[in-house]
């Protein structure tokens, strides 16, 4: 009789897994961009280096910084979970895979009733190594030290850009301005004839009072569009350098002045213009001090002139 020798391929126990790449940028800026391809090549590579995976999808987030903003990729990630379509999350950070802690946490549970594996990279944090328990804990740490540091990153980060000229609160339309095709503060004439004016009137002896009847009576609207200015307005417009072409930023922690741009942009009033109306304005004051502190004075600026 005829022997028959059939091959029977060994058996492997460890079935091959889909993986799923989760990324996520809290804005569009080109240097987030950078870091979001960053973040997806690392990542690739890393899948790449365990023979038992296999990439199936890339879930990007982008301009996801806001809480009540959409994040239709990393929904979407979830529901191919509970599909059973990835069976393996991989994303590089705590910070970038959650928000704040109760999203992380609910997801982090979504995730794991569905049978899915979550890796953090920079962490060093996998759902398959660690106790669910001692994972919750590790992730609330996070994320109040995150907490800890945000502002603070948040604060060095506008006063780098601040010291090196690039911070968009430089160029923060106001009235009297509007941006040119490249983002830049160019002067807009009507706009800009109202602030002289206002200056002026005010260095002639109008009071925020009188200068807003004047405002009315020519039928000029107000910043908002509304038919009567606001005394607020007319005062800050007073008070704002930024009508000279100098820009000075102040630091939010401190609140001191810490930089300032000169000739920034075009001005609509001269130097010497925007100290003499300071200096009319600290005369008009009806704030004086005494031996006991501040308190206001009986006397009353009219616009009338005497």
């Amino acid at each position: 009789m005829d022997s028959k020798i059939w091959y029977i391929p060994a058996r492997n126990d460890r079935l091959d897994k889909n993986v799923g790449i989760y990324c996520r940028v809290s804005t569009n800026e080109k240097e987030q961009l950078y870091s979001l391809a960053a973040q997806i090549s690392a990542l690739t590579r890393a899948v790449a280096n365990v023979s038992q995976w296999r990439l199936a999808d890339v879930f990007i987030d982008i301009a996801s910084a806001k809480g009540d903003a959409p994040r239709r990729e990393f929904e979407r990630l979830i529901k191919e979970c509970e599909a059973h379509n990835i069976s393996v999350v991989l994303t590089k950070s705590i910070s970038k895979f959650g928000r704040d802690t109760v999203e992380t946490l609910s997801a982090l549970n979504r995730l794991t009733a569905a049978g899915a594996r979550i890796i953090f990279e920079e962490e060093n944090l996998d759902t398959d190594e660690v106790d669910s328990n001692l994972m919750i804990s590790v992730m609330e740490s996070f994320a109040q030290a995150e907490n800890e540091s945000r502002s603070e990153n948040i604060r060095m980060g506008l006063a780098m850009r601040a010291a090196n000229g690039t911070s968009g609160l430089y160029k923060r339309k106001l009235y009297g301005y509007k941006k040119n095709k490249d983002g830049e503060l160019i002067i807009d004439d009507e706009q800009a004839k109202v602030v002289r004016d206002v200056f002026r009137w005010y260095l002639d002896g109008a009071s925020v009072l009188g200068i807003i009847k004047k405002l009315s009576d020519t039928g000029i609207r107000s910043p908002a569009g509304k038919e009567k200015w606001s005394k607020r307005s007319i005062e800050k417009m007073l008070e704002n350098e930024k009508y000279t072409g100098t820009v000075t930023l102040l630091d939010s922690a401190t609140q001191k002045y810490e930089f300032q741009m000169k000739e920034c942009h075009l001005p609509i009033i001269t130097e010497s213009e925007f100290r003499a109306v300071q200096k009319e304005k600290k005369k008009r004051s009806n704030v004086i001090m005494d031996d006991d502190g501040t308190r206001r004075s009986s006397k009353k600026y009219s616009s009338k002139r005497k």
